[in-house]
């Protein structure tokens, strides 16, 4: 493949959202085509899953079956979106990838970290990102703060607890293809992180990063 693959992670209210944007932004300016996505949901069968996997409304559904609407997400993501634009020698930018697969329903949903790596590994044909950025918070100063919660976000701190730990354990097993940031930091801060690590990365041919 030609292009690069960076994936942003971290648990709820953790800013990924802010600094993917930046990331963008940042990219394009310097003339680099970029896609931005993010899993689950920027496919039509996507979105009908991420509604199936937030929506309160949609009551109790199998840990099993939760697992297996996110892997089919993550297929048909890779599919239609991710694959095409490396191929095109685009950057990817995307917001949560298989280790929020591996975080929420490997730890946080007590399903196995490992069964749920190599069904997630399975789904994805074994595409790894380049680069992880991961945004570390304390469950406390976020998710458990914020008033109107989704399906995964209402499951308390003890969950996101297992969560953010799982996610700090699988950047610590990697940490050359990891950049471990505080989410506390000022914007700034982390953007300017992140903008000199993917700097790095893109002035490297991506047929010798090894995914």
């Amino acid at each position: 493949m030609t292009g690069w693959f960076v994936v942003f992670e971290g648990g709820d209210g953790a800013g990924k959202s802010t600094q993917v944007r930046r990331l963008v932004d940042w990219l394009t300016e310097q003339g680099h085509e970029v896609v931005l996505t993010r899993e689950p949901g920027d496919t039509e069968l996507g979105q009908q899953v991420r509604g199936i996997v937030l929506d309160p409304s949609t009551g109790e559904v199998d840990l099993r079956a939760e697992a297996l609407l996110i892997a089919a997400d993550k297929a048909q993501h890779l599919f239609q979106v991710v694959r095409p634009a490396l191929e095109r020698g685009a950057v990817v930018v995307c917001d949560r990838y298989v280790d929020s697969m591996i975080a929420y329903q490997g730890a946080g949903r007590g399903l196995g970290t490992e069964r749920v790596r190599e069904l997630a590994d399975w789904a994805t044909d074994g595409l790894r990102p380049d680069l992880t950025v991961l945004l570390d918070v304390d469950p406390d100063e976020a998710v458990h703060r914020k008033e109107v919660k989704d399906r995964l976000e209402g499951l308390g701190v003890e969950f996101h607890t297992r969560v953010r730990n799982a996610f700090v354990e699988l950047a610590a097993a990697e940490p050359d293809r990891y950049l471990v940031l505080p989410a506390r930091r000022s914007r700034d801060e982390i953007s300017a992180a992140v903008t000199t690590r993917v700097d790095e990365l893109v002035s490297v041919p991506p047929a010798t990063l090894g995914r």
